[in-house]
């Protein structure tokens, strides 16, 4: 399934509001793989369908973990819309004949990140962090960062997103924690 076809079937699966900020992750994220020296059509798709499963039930987003095995953890049961990313990466492969592993783990790890990830997954998470119709205070020198540090760009999105949570008053997911930790890890270590 090629760019345009993904997009014609994607907008049926999901809302309007997510098609638009979908198409925004796109964009940012080839742009960011042009910078970053990376396959921009493999950034493309990930950015695309990073969210192909958000709009999903709850019930079904736990029908689909049950048969593909994928492991949930007691955040993941409290929390299940963390799971939009395996889900996600599932539904990308079953739904949108995406078979590239790349592609799959951009999106399976664009919403907690994990220890090690590639620069595409980076490239997806932050795309997804900094795309045009995001508006919050600091935004601006976020986006700029992205273009010089990656890994300053992820800390500084983790951060965010970590103070974020616990004003919501909600559970910090502790792969967040590690993949904040891995990086700064591998910083300290140069």
């Amino acid at each position: 399934m090629n760019r345009e076809e993904i997009k014609l079937k994607l907008k049926e699966c999901i809302s309007e509001k997510r098609y638009i900020h979908s198409l925004n992750v796109m964009d940012t994220a080839i742009e960011l793989a042009l910078r970053y020296g990376q396959d921009e059509e493999k950034a493309a798709i990930a950015g695309l369908l990073h969210d192909c499963a958000k709009d999903i039930g709850i019930d079904e987003i736990f029908t689909i973990c049950e048969k593909h095995k994928l492991n949930v953890n007691e955040v993941e049961m409290l929390q299940p819309k963390l799971l939009h990313g395996p889900v996600g990466a599932v539904v990308a492969m079953e739904e949108f004949n995406v078979h590239d592993e790349d592609i799959l783990n951009a999106i399976r790890y664009h919403t907690l990140g994990r220890e090690n990830m590639t620069i595409l997954e980076k490239i997806v998470f932050i795309a997804d962090y900094i795309e045009p119709g995001r508006d919050f205070i600091g935004i601006e020198e976020v986006r700029e960062i992205a273009f010089e540090d990656l890994d300053k760009t992820m800390i500084i999105s983790i951060d965010n997103i970590i103070s974020h949570i616990i004003a919501k008053g909600v559970l910090i997911h502790p792969i967040a924690i590690d993949t904040r930790n891995d990086i700064i890890k591998k910083r300290m270590r140069q």
